[in-house]
């Protein structure tokens, strides 16, 4: 897992040393969710500017690789969309700053239950709303975000819908409570 981290960050430095102008407008950028290797699943994202503070972005995701967390043999898929306006950002960069994300989050699933050992379906849905921070240096991206909302639909045992978690804290539980948080690595074009 540590070889591919370290793949995409080389490629993308050395993509970003290539690139002809720093002042040029990056209009698009490709991303994969980092933390969710290490809680099985990879997850794709693509973004593309339209106005001048708003851009779309969509992400899908296969839900069975990198490290098992749980240790529940989940696959499946999940798929992911976010309209981000941004705030306080770079003016020659339209992808560059603080941003305000509703989105909508879909995970389909099977697993290993806990106790039972048997395959179950997890199958949630949620709206969320997330702020976050995206920071472009010449064509690298970091994107930071944390978010909460409404969950709907079966969840897994683990409160894991692998892209948001149901709200497990402080000794009180509520599948209806979604929240999520995460960080991107990727490249502008």
């Amino acid at each position: 897992m540590k070889r591919y981290f370290l793949l995409l960050v080389c490629v993308c430095f050395v993509w970003g040393d290539v690139s002809a102008k720093e002042t040029a407008e990056l209009h698009n950028a490709v991303k994969t969710t980092f933390l969710s290797w290490f809680t099985g699943s990879c997850k794709i994202s693509y973004e593309r500017s339209f106005l001048r503070n708003q851009t779309m972005e969509a992400t899908v995701g296969y839900i069975g690789f990198g490290a098992d967390l749980f240790d529940n043999h989940p696959k499946g898929w999940t798929v992911r969309y976010g309209h981000k306006y941004m705030f306080f950002g770079n003016k020659t960069q339209p992808l560059n700053g603080f941003y305000i994300r509703p989105e909508v989050i879909y995970s389909r699933f099977h697993y290993d239950t806990k106790e039972f050992k048997e395959r179950k379906l997890s199958n949630m849905g949620s709206a969320l709303l997330t702020i976050g921070y995206q920071y472009i240096q010449r064509r690298f991206v970091v994107d930071a975000f944390w978010g909460s909302g409404y969950a709907i639909g079966n969840e897994a045992d683990t409160n894991y819908q692998h892209g948001f978690a149901l709200w497990d804290y402080f000794g009180s539980y509520n599948k209806h409570i979604a929240m999520t948080f995460g960080i991107k690595l990727g490249f502008c074009f």
